[in-house]
């Protein structure tokens, strides 16, 4: 039973590693999604039980009191092997709960102890003929959480995320231990029980994921997993077999420390973040082009011309087919006639245009109108100059 028992923690231990290595190139530099939704677990390794205190109580207390023996013994065990499997959820944003059913065995190495205590020394406390083992199986409910490594960290040949977490709930102790006390008589230590007690446990780990296996990893972590103390029952007989007293044998809080390697597999994948495309600002929309109509007025007139309706009639209708927000009326004079006048006289020109704008039906609300005088020719000319191209008005289509 020892044997097989160590063989399989050894394989499993030797083998996941090398799958490990062997995934290597398929693993990503880059760091990973947190877990999101439901997650499958296994792992196995190998389990360090402690040495285990004895104390004598009940009728088993009172048999080594009436011999003079010392109530106190102990149980050391060799290394052994664990085994878990877990169903839990991530949240997505590093943190994970979970539920895990576990299995851990180790075979007794030694017992020794409860040495008697007549004339002021003590006798042999070591014990023959010896063997037994301890399995525990429990349930536990743990919480993760998973540290996503920046992406400045410093560059892996793996992608690795680290987690720590820890645990509550309840294991079952089968302790099954004998050994015969090396003194006069002989008698027989029997434990031979199973205890359920409280258990709590930290954990702490690196989970390495695989590229090619989308929500695939390889997880390698360390545990530390206690019980409170308890009462197993057992009993000391005859090397015959008889029954010499019965009662409980109290042991310590009891100390696993557990080294494993599993995989880990999430069921739902979340697809991976769209690269971030810069996009480019739309171009501006061109300025439409403006269009300028020129109406030619006589010497000192203000009212139209035949070709000076025609070429009103042309701009209302472009301001009408072309996306006008503005129609500019400027009116101007030329240098024939005081400053004074020509001023009053250009206005009257452009409220001419500007009526006629209107009546041939541009909303007088888009029409601006100005008047300028003689202060801005079209053709420069000395004062007093009567220049037929300054008396005019300009239209602006904007």
């Amino acid at each position: 039973m020892k044997f097989r028992h160590l063989l399989l923690a050894a394989t499993a231990v030797v083998a996941l590693p090398g799958m490990a290595m062997a995934q290597s190139s398929w693993l990503p530099t880059a760091a990973a999604q947190p877990i999101q939704g439901v997650y499958l677990g296994a792992g196995a390794g190998w389990n360090h039980y402690g040495k285990n205190n004895l104390t004598a109580q009940g009728g088993n207390a009172a048999y080594f009191d009436a011999t003079g023996a010392s109530r106190q013994g102990n149980a050391n065990f060799d290394e052994g092997f664990v085994g878990v499997l877990s169903v839990g959820y991530g949240f997505g944003n590093g943190f994970r709960a979970e539920v895990e059913g576990s299995y851990r065995y180790n075979d007794l190495n030694h017992m020794g102890g409860f040495p008697g205590r007549r004339a002021g020394s003590t006798t042999s406390s070591s014990f023959s003929n010896f063997s037994g083992e301890v399995a525990q199986y429990g349930v536990m409910a743990n919480v993760f959480y998973d540290f996503q490594l920046p992406q400045w960290f410093p560059t892996m040949p793996v992608a690795v995320v680290p987690y720590i977490g820890g645990g509550v709930g309840y294991l079952w102790t089968d302790m099954d231990v004998k050994g015969n006390r090396s003194v006069p008589g002989g008698n027989r230590v029997n434990i031979d029980d199973t205890v359920g007690q409280f258990a709590y446990q930290g954990i702490a780990g690196l989970a390495f994921p695989i590229t090619s296996v989308p929500g695939l990893s390889i997880t390698a972590e360390y545990r530390y997993t206690g019980t409170l103390q308890a009462d197993f029952g057992g009993r000391v007989t005859t090397p015959a077999g008889a029954n010499v007293s019965r009662g409980d044998f109290q042991i310590d809080q009891a100390h696993n420390h557990s080294a494993l390697i599993g995989v880990r597999y999430a069921l739902y994948t979340p697809p991976a973040p769209a690269p971030v495309v810069p996009v480019a600002p739309a171009p501006a929309a061109a300025p439409a082009p403006t269009r300028t109509y020129l109406v030619f007025f006589d010497f000192d007139r203000a009212d139209l011309t035949d070709r000076a309706r025609q070429i009103i009639a042309e701009a209302a209708q472009n301001a009408g087919r072309v996306q006008t927000t503005r129609i500019e009326v400027a009116g101007h004079a030329d240098r024939s006639g005081s400053p004074q006048y020509n001023q009053r006289l250009s206005q009257r020109r452009a409220d001419a245009v500007a009526s006629e704008l209107a009546r041939l039906g541009v909303a007088r609300s888009n029409i601006s109108v100005q008047a300028f005088g003689e202060s801005r020719p079209l053709v420069p000319t000395a004062d007093g100059v009567r220049e037929p191209q300054n008396r005019r008005v300009e239209i602006v289509l904007r």
